[in-house]
């Protein structure tokens, strides 16, 4: 296996109906988990960073009626409730969770503490961390970033409904390539949308790769975890 412990980042897409766009679909949150599961059957130890964007996405309300601060952080409570169904659905197939948030709500999640959470993974728990950073105006692919630095994980797992990052949104330019690999640095300089440049600027302060994968194939996590090249690398290195 070519990572031990892994920062795995799931967009709120990985939780929704696909049908209708949005919303929670218990079937897509048991595909998720039965992918985990099966990562942590390996001996890999996993943590979780959850979007919500299936709920609400923070950005698209604020300005309506409500300020951004209080549309990011609508938001954070919307990566609550999926972290609280991916607990579930993971917990059903017989493997221990924890849920850690940013924000504390005490009733039903942890607050995230470093030390408690290293050692929830020691334990073989998944840990599964929600509200981002618990400050508006950060994405959740910073949360990851920023999570994954903290929890000495050996990569960042970006997975998301493309398989790769493109030279061009491939849904709007159907010239569009796949990159199979290329630097932080490169990445910053073509100014690529598929992750903020924040998380990606954490990133490569610490030499953490990132992977940028389709989670709706199945199997696609256990792949990237074995090694085997599927998506997109980013490395400090090329």
């Amino acid at each position: 296996m070519s990572y031990q412990r892994i920062l795995l980042k799931l967009s709120g897409e990985s939780f929704a109906d696909r049908s209708v766009g949005g919303g929670l679909d218990p079937d897509a949150t048991a595909n998720v988990a039965r992918q985990v599961a099966n990562v942590v059957r390996m001996g890999v130890e996993v943590a979780v960073v959850v979007g919500g964007g299936n709920i609400l996405r923070g950005a698209k309300v604020a300005g309506r009626s409500q300020s951004r601060a209080s549309a990011d952080y609508m938001g954070m409570l919307g990566t609550v409730i999926n972290a609280l169904a991916l607990s579930d659905a993971i917990e059903a197939l017989k493997f221990e969770t924890r849920v850690l948030t940013a924000i504390e709500i005490a009733k039903v999640a942890e607050p995230f503490v470093r030390r408690r959470a290293l050692a929830h993974l020691a334990k073989g728990r998944v840990v599964i961390l929600a509200a981002g950073t618990g400050n508006p105006f950060f994405s959740t692919d910073t949360a990851a970033a920023l999570r994954a630095r903290e929890l000495a994980c050996d990569a960042l797992l970006k997975a998301t409904k493309v398989d790769g990052v493109y030279t061009a949104d491939p849904v709007l330019d159907p010239k569009a390539t796949r990159i199979d690999a290329l630097t932080h640095q490169q990445f910053l300089d073509l100014q690529l949308r598929v992750m903020d440049a924040t998380a990606v600027s954490l990133a490569q302060e610490s030499n953490l790769p990132i992977v940028v994968f389709d989670v709706f194939q199945d199997g696609n996590i256990e792949r990237v975890v074995r090694g085997q090249a599927i998506g997109t690398t980013i490395r400090s290195k090329p």
